[in-house]
Parts: C-alpha cells; sequence; structure tokens
C-alpha cells in the first residue's frame, strides 16, 4: 500500500505524520523545548553505583541523573570475562555514554556505553567487530547473503562492527560505501569533540526529526513526502541528495490554502486518540485506559447488531477491534504491557481468527511488538518497545480539578466536605461569621437541598454561615473565611 509522509513545521513544534490511504498509522511529535535524546551522546559523569542493583547513575547535564544498567556496559558484557559493574564504574568518573531512551514519567533517561551511529543503511558500532543483520530480515538465506556482500565492501583491516538495515535490501554497493564513509566521518567527529568536551555536556546531537524520518522511515513504499515550510524542505532537499538520493524526487513543498494536517484530517485524528474512546465503523467501540505500568483495550459491540447471530456480531465485532488496536498503538505511541479484552468467544476458530489478525496488524509497526494467545481469563497480553513518552503523556497533563483520577467528587460529597471543616474551623477559631466560597453547583446545592443542614449547623456552632458563588472555582474547590 501507498504511504505518504506530512511534515508540519512550526518555530516551536515539529510534527510528522505517516498516512496509509488517507488514514493517519503514525504521529511523531519533537518540540523545541524539549528535542528528543535517542541517539545522542554526552560525556557524563558517574554521580552513584549501586551494586545491588547493579546500576548506576550517570550525570549528563538534563533535570534528572540518567539510569545505566550493567547490561549496558560494553566492558561489563565481554564474553571472555564478565563483571560486576563495581569493577568498571565509580562515582565521580568520567564517561562516554549514548541515549538509548527518553525520559519517561519520573524516570530518567536510560543510557549505554555501548556507542551506536545509526546511517541510511547500516549502524554503525565502533567499539565491537561483528556484523549483525536487522531482526525484521528473517530469511536465513538473505540474512547471509547481506553479510556477505557487505563483508566484501569492507577493508580487511576494518575498525568496528556494523548492523545491516531492511532499507539495504535495496541500496546499491555504491550506497552502502557512502554510507560506510558517512559513518566513519561522523565517528572521527564525534571522538575529536569528546577529547575537550566538560562533564555533563552534549559531544553529539541526532538528526532533527524530519532528517530522522527522511533517514529511518522512508523506503519504497512511500510515495510522496510533503513538507510546509519551504526552509525545511530545502533542508531536506539537500540531505536526501546527498544519502537518500532515491527519495529527492518523492519530497515536495506543500503551498496549500489549507492547513497540511486539515487538508488531511490529521488534527481530528489527534484530537481522537487523545479519547478514553474510539468508535469503530461498525457502531462498536473501544475504550483505552493508560496506567504507569500497563495499558488496557476493552472492547466492546455498543450498537453492532447486524451480524446473522450474536456470535457472528461478536466476532466481527472483535475482528475490526484487532485492526483498530493495531493502528492505536502506533498513533498514541503506548508501550510496556498492554491487556486486551476482547468480547468473549465461545468457539476456538474465532478466538485463533481474531488473534491472527491482531498479529498480522502489529507487523508493520516500527517499535518491537509481542503478542501472546488467549488467557484462561479471556485475555490477550501484548507487549510493545517504550522508547518515548506516549501521546498523551506529550501532550497532555493531568486534570487539575481530580489529579488524574479521572473522576471528579460529586457536589454532596463537597458539601458534607464543607459541614465536616466548619466544624473543624468553630472548635478552633473564634469568629463573628463564617463565610463559605464554592463553586455554583456547591453553592446551589447549599441554597437547596441541603439549606437545612446548613441551618441546622449554624445554630449549632451558634455563628452566621454565609454563602459565595465562584465561577472560577473548580467542583472540588472551595474556601471557608473567618469574617
Amino acid at each position: 500500500m501507498s504511504e505518504e509522509i506530512l511534515i508540519n513545521v512550526t518555530p516551536q513544534e515539529t510534527r510528522v505524520a505517516i498516512v496509509e490511504q488517507g488514514v493517519l498509522q503514525e504521529l511523531h511529535v519533537e518540540r523545541a523545548t524539549s528535542l528528543g535524546l535517542v541517539g545522542n551522546i554526552y560525556r557524563g559523569k558517574v554521580c552513584r553505583v549501586l551494586p545491588g542493583m547493579q546500576s548506576a547513575f550517570v550525570e549528563i547535564g538534563l533535570q534528572r541523573a540518567a539510569f545505566l544498567h550493567v547490561a549496558d556496559i560494553l566492558e561489563c558484557c565481554s564474553p571472555e570475562k564478565e563483571k560486576a559493574i563495581q569493577e568498571v564504574l565509580h562515582e565521580g568518573q568520567p564517561i562516554m555514554v549514548q541515549v538509548i531512551k527518553e525520559p519517561i514519567g519520573t524516570k530518567g533517561a536510560r543510557l549505554t556505553t555501548q556507542i551506536s551511529i545509526a546511517g541510511r543503511f547500516l549502524v554503525y558500532l565502533p567499539q565491537q567487530q561483528h556484523i549483525g543483520v536487522s531482526q525484521r530480515i528473517e530469511d536465513e538465506a538473505e540474512r547471509e547473503l547481506l553479510r556477505e556482500r557487505l563483508l566484501r565492501l569492507l577493508p580487511e583491516k576494518r575498525e568496528g562492527g556494523y548492523i545491516i538495515r531492511t532499507m539495504s535490501e535495496a541500496a546499491t554497493d555504491e550506497e552502502l560505501l557512502a554510507d560506510i564513509d558517512y559513518l566513519q566521518k561522523v565517528w572521527s567527529n564525534i571522538q575529536a569533540a569528546s577529547h575537550g568536551a566538560a562533564d555533563r555536556s552534549l559531544v553529539f546531537q541526532d538528526l532533527d526529526l524530519p532528517m530522522r524520518v527522511l533517514r529511518d522511515v522512508v523506503n519504497d513504499e512511500i510515495h510522496r513526502i510533503l513538507v510546509d515550510s519551504r526552509e525545511t524542505y530545502q533542508k531536506l532537499l539537500d540531505f536526501a541528495s546527498h544519502y537518500a538520493v532515491g527519495a529527492v524526487k518523492r519530497i515536495e513543498h506543500y503551498q496549500g490554502a489549507r492547513p497540511l494536517f486539515d487538508m488531511y484530517n490529521v488534527e481530528h485524528e489527534i484530537n481522537k486518540a487523545m479519547s478514553r474512546k474510539v468508535e469503530l465503523k461498525s457502531g462498536g467501540y473501544l475504550i483505552f485506559d493508560q496506567t504507569e505500568a500497563l495499558t488496557t483495550v476493552d472492547v466492546n459491540t455498543g450498537g453492532f447488531v447486524t451480524g446473522r447471530s450474536l456470535s457472528d456480531t461478536i466476532f466481527k465485532t472483535n475482528l475490526e477491534a484487532a485492526q483498530c488496536i493495531a493502528r492505536q498503538l502506533r498513533v498514541r505511541n503506548l508501550g510496556g504491557i498492554i491487556i486486551i479484552d476482547f468480547i468473549d468467544m465461545d468457539e476456538e476458530e474465532q478466538q485463533s481468527a481474531v488473534l491472527t489478525e491482531l498479529k498480522k496488524a502489529v507487523v508493520k509497526d516500527r517499535a518491537r511488538t509481542g503478542v501472546n494467545g488467549f488467557s484462561t481469563l479471556g485475555l490477550v497480553e501484548m507487549t510493545r518497545k517504550r522508547t518515548r513518552e506516549s501521546l498523551a503523556h506529550l501532550l497532555c497533563e493531568p486534570c487539575p480539578s481530580c489529579k488524574g483520577r479521572g473522576e471528579v467528587k460529586t457536589a454532596q460529597t463537597v458539601c458534607y466536605e464543607i459541614f465536616r471543616e466548619l466544624l473543624r474551623n468553630a472548635k478552633q477559631f473564634t469568629a463573628r461569621e463564617f463565610r463559605i466560597l464554592a463553586a455554583p453547583k456547591v453553592i446551589d446545592l447549599l441554597l437547596d437541598e441541603e439549606a437545612q443542614s446548613l441551618a441546622n449547623l449554624s445554630d449549632f456552632i451558634g455563628k452566621p454561615i454565609s454563602l459565595q458563588s465562584e465561577t472560577h472555582y473548580a467542583q472540588e474547590t472551595y474556601d471557608i473565611v473567618l469574617m
């Protein structure tokens, strides 16, 4: 299927949408105030070593110290002799590290000392010697042919190893040699910059979002790349002319009157991705609930009743849900453990068909995914590699009223809290009068259904109580003023 890449650029934010047959498949957002860190290389400083966890914290100049596990330290993973982290690192030690995972939530960035530099067709491993092949290339004969081909192009006394990327299958020898030359130059620049770098400083910054997309995403299935910024358009053309010649003719400067994302209905899809509820075309719907540890997806038939029987209705809803869930995971960039509660199916053949449909739908995902079968409770557990914040965490923040609970206390509950607080204040303070400041809905309830309770409380404490409606107060917010 043909795909298009849409690049929307403003001074504050760059957004990249990947669209297939007019439907949004992926969304990437990068803001000037918080540029992506994955791929960046820093001269860090070890601030704490934890032998019990076989890990360390390294300061690299970010708000939080970054995390380094023993499995990501080159010296500790030698086949000849594995070493404990305390044998290799100590507090105050300078160390060159690369970010492999963005800071997520309260967790700092994750680091590695095993440096890798991505090119268009190859990934260069300057500290290692092996030649690897992307796991996405599954045919063993094809993997061996690619490995032999690269070895023929490399000098006998080569420095460093390589991982062959999927796009190298269609690359010419000239393109591979150009990629090798580019990666060698980048590594030389990194080494030169690291020698004079101060602790906790950036040594190498990966390409910005549009260039990374051109390097990592563009393949033969992408038939057009539209960008609405002339400056970025020129940069992409220059980059492509050196490193992705085949993409030059596909890059276009969008100059339409309507905003690019409006033209392709991407803004609407982004707003939908912010919602818990996702409508299915059949009339069914999905409910997404994201927590820190995992994401749950609940499938419901809703208004879909067009099947030949209840079993047929359920089966068709689950099939459609499997496709929609895979797309929503990509658009929302949900990672970690994902639990899917499909509608219960009695027949094993139907369960198997739904599971096959889900596995087929996640194949196109660029993030590593794994799908398990149905559990005894009828749930499907899957995993998706998490390397950056989800779309909701990037674009949203917890509601100031409910503090992320997703619910607010009823006006009646707030009224009773106010009564208890009035009693506490009356015992602790001497006042001529107590004035309640609260949201209009709470004040209306105090003047209507709870008016008698309020009068009884006033008599009990022996002080008058007045009410003041504050339109800007959230429902759970109130103040009691001593007059």
